[in-house]
This record gives structure tokens, C-alpha cells and sequence, in this order.
């Protein structure tokens, strides 16, 4: 089993012909994933990647050559939104959105419409999301996963990269690791993914990494106590981070009340999560936990 994503999924790849774009495509080519189109205005009827890959005007079009499920969106943000919809609208089940800096107002109207269309939209400002030695979505480099029985959900990208190298140092592997983003407005939250977790089967413990500012970990500590049979080890970013400031991402802001790091850690605590003081603690805690 897997979550989200497996060897299975049929991908199309929204903003193919940019260096990003064809960039990242092709180490998920590498990887194994299975990109079956890409979209470009404009563009359709060409091939890029050698060959590999052709590219269609529009995702209706993409969709209904290659029956695509999946797609990902690497297109500027000023784009993304209507990159985002114009998925959402062409029936595609999961979207995972790497853009950074979509706008706020945007991503309103982005939110609407998914929940309209029961569209799973993994981010924006993501890294996106694998699943070991199946599927890599996004910009994860899959040479530091190895197949397990760990999900990893975070909103920082960096240290979900750290999470897995920790979790592999002592012996673990993954399932699914995905980086949810840290913007203010975002398409899949915390609890959506422990639920996830929480119903796989291969999946025996998770690691979620939060940071400072909203209330999103507070939630999910709360929900997985009621509703979390697996072991959770659990770390906030910005420890040391100042009232008022942002911090990396754009959600990232404390006011002041529970959305400091310290508050965080504690309500996780007494939901019976298991906190790690540095991010050099997660591999042994998990492994502490599993056994």
C-alpha cells in the first residue's frame, strides 16, 4: 500500500517546456514515475525530455489522450492559481503544486473550487510528495529514500529531506513522505494525511514536522489522540524565532498566543505525541517507538 501516489499513477506535468519543469521531469522520469503527458499552451503536438514525453495545449486535452489522474504544476506563480483550477476543472484527482508565492487572494478562489470539485491538492510552496521506489512528485531527491514503513508529512521541505536521512540512518524506511507547504492557504492539511497514514496498512509509524505560526499542528495533535493508533514522533521549527516576524515561509508567523513553537510542543506532548527537542532525535525516537 501506499498513499496518494503509487507506481500506478498516471501523471501529467503542468508547465513541462520550463527549465524547472523539464528539470524535474525528467529526474521523475529517472526515478520511475509514470509521466504519461505534459501541458504547455501552445506547445501541444511537440515531444521534450528525448523524446520521452509529449506535450498538449490544455489538461482537458492531456487528460483525455492519456487518462492522466495526477498532475503536477511547475508554472510561475502569477500562473499557478488558473493552473491549479484549469486541473481541478479537467476532473484530475490529486494536484501537488511546487509554485512558490501564489498569492493569498488567489488561493481563496484556488480552495473554493477544489472543495467543489473534491480535488486533493497536495500544496503550493511544496516539495511534493513520494512514494519509495514507486512514484516521486515534486522535487524530493529520491537517491536519500529507501522503502519502508514510515510516512513522513511536513511543511518544510529541508527538513523532511533531514527527517529521511535520520529515519534511513537507523535502519527505517519510508512509505510516503509529503511536504504539505508552509503557505497560509494551502490544499492538504495535517490531519488529512495522519488520516491517510493512519488507514495504510504498511505504514507502522509517522513523523510530522511542523513549524511555528496557525494552528494546523495543534489540530492534528488533537485529532490523532482520538484517532491515531500508530506512533507519532513530532518536531516544531523556529524555536528561537521572534514575536511578530516571519520566518521562511509565508505562514510561518507567531502571534504571540499557542502558535509559538513552545506551545506547540507542549500540546503535542499531551496528545501523546512523541516531541524531539532537535531534529537529530527523530530517527532513534521513531525507532524507540516501533519497538
Amino acid at each position: 500500500m501506499s498513499i496518494i501516489v503509487n507506481k500506478d499513477s498516471k501523471i501529467i506535468v503542468q508547465g513541462i517546456t520550463g527549465s524547472e519543469g523539464s528539470f524535474h521531469a525528467s529526474q521523475m522520469l529517472d526515478y520511475g514515475t509514470n509521466i504519461v503527458g505534459g501541458v504547455t499552451p501552445g506547445k501541444g503536438g511537440t515531444k521534450v525530455i528525448d523524446d520521452r514525453v509529449m506535450v498538449y495545449n490544455s489538461v482537458e486535452e492531456a487528460k483525455g489522450n492519456t487518462s492522466a489522474n495526477v498532475s503536477i504544476i511547475f508554472v510561475p506563480p502569477p500562473f499557478a492559481a488558473e493552473a491549479i483550477i484549469e486541473a481541478s476543472e479537467a476532473g484530475i484527482d490529486v494536484i501537488v503544486c511546487i509554485s512558490e508565492g501564489i498569492p493569498v487572494r488567489d488561493m481563496v478562489l484556488v480552495k473554493r473550487v477544489i472543495e467543489q470539485n473534491n480535488t486533493m491538492l497536495i500544496g503550493p510552496n511544496c516539495p511534493g510528495v513520494i512514494t519509495v521506489d514507486e512514484c516521486k512528485l515534486g522535487i524530493m531527491p529520491g537517491f536519500i529514500c529507501k522503502k519502508g514503513n514510515i510516512g513522513v508529512v511536513s511543511k518544510s521541505g529541508t527538513l523532511t529531506y533531514e527527517a529521511i536521512g535520520q529515519l534511513v540512518d537507523v535502519g527505517l524506511g519510508q512509505t510516503t513522505a509529503i511536504g504539505i507547504g508552509g503557505d497560509p492557504i494551502i490544499g492538504t492539511s495535517m490531519i488529512d494525511v495522519l488520516n491517510l497514514f493512519e488507514k495504510d496498512d504498511e505504514t507502522k509509524g509517522v513523523v510530522l514536522i511542523g513549524e511555528i505560526g496557525g494552528q494546523m499542528e495543534n489540530d492534528a495533535a488533537k485529532w490523532a489522540k482520538d484517532n491515531m493508533s500508530k506512533p507519532i514522533v513530532g518536531f516544531i521549527a523556529g524555536q528561537t524565532a521572534p514575536k511578530g516576524r516571519r520566518m521562511g515561509h509565508a505562514g510561518a508567523i507567531v502571534s504571540g498566543g499557542d502558535d509559538t513553537a513552545e506551545a506547540k510542543m507542549k500540546i503535542m506532548k499531551d496528545c501523546g505525541i512523541l516531541v524531539c527537542e532537535s531534529v537529530a532525535e527523530i530517527g532513534k525516537k521513531m525507532k524507540k517507538a516501533l519497538h
